[in-house]
């Protein structure tokens, strides 16, 4: 059984899994605690560990990990994984963005993929059916669009998403409601046209905290998979195990 604890820049995600596939468990945090961590360590007793994070953990929290897990990968630039990397500057990249892509491998090896993950940053990610990872584009995620039109004028209110949203804004608050949130169904399926006619088989996963707002606008072209990261880290700490 594998635990995969997953750190990002919002909320922090533990996930139990039996095998390949979907988690049988995930719970979620803002941050990793260290008592919700002892207690689901001490329910589940995992036999491996995989630790993806943005933020940096307590010792004692590392520690407890350790200590109670046969076999613990610290997932990082340096970690083996299975694509082949294409990008110029892998330091840099994102962990959640490489593990996203392994996900999405994972679960439809051999196909030209697309990576779109909602979260703080909206990444959009191209795996080609070569088995290796091209690279991708970032750009703002929803609410810091939201949060940008508030704070960077005077006058325009701070907004909150909603479901469903307008397409055409009758007042200001819909207005920016709008611009927004259809600025995205636009970009996403923007990019999704460009990437099919140069990958006519192309399959798109749609992943992240922010995509039950956009996954009925999006649900003919994509597939919704809200654990892809964590798919992705599993598989990492399995190949893990194998070599």
């Amino acid at each position: 059984m594998n635990l995969v604890i997953d750190q990002g820049n919002s909320r922090c995600k533990l996930a139990l899994f039996e095998q390949a596939g979907e988690p049988a468990k995930v719970i979620e945090m803002p941050v990793l605690n260290h008592s919700a961590l002892t207690t689901f360590l001490d329910d589940h007793r995992p036999d491996a560990a995989i630790l993806s994070t943005v933020k940096n953990l307590e010792k004692a929290q590392l520690d407890e990990i350790k200590g109670r897990v046969g076999r613990f990968v610290h997932f990082d630039a340096g970690t083996p994984q299975p694509l082949k990397m294409r990008y110029g500057t892998p330091e840099t990249l994102g962990l959640d963005r490489l593990a996203a892509a392994v996900g999405a491998w994972t679960l439809r090896p051999g196909h030209n993929l697309f990576i779109i993950d909602m979260g703080t940053a909206i990444t959009y990610d191209l795996v080609t059916a070569d088995k290796t990872y091209r690279g991708g584009n970032i750009a703002p995620g929803l609410r810091l669009r939201l949060e940008a039109l508030h704070e960077k004028t005077d006058r325009l209110p701070k907004v909150k998403p909603t479901i469903p949203f307008e397409t055409f804004g009758t007042d200001t608050t819909s207005a920016i409601r709008a611009g927004v949130m259809q600025g995205i169904v636009h970009e996403m399926h923007g990019y999704l046209q460009h990437y099919r006619n140069q990958h006519p088989d192309l399959f798109a996963f749609l992943t992240g905290g922010d995509l039950f707002y956009f996954a009925e606008s999006l649900k003919s072209d994509i597939f919704v998979c809200k654990n892809l990261v964590l798919i992705g880290l599993n598989a990492i700490l399995n190949d893990h195990a194998s070599t």
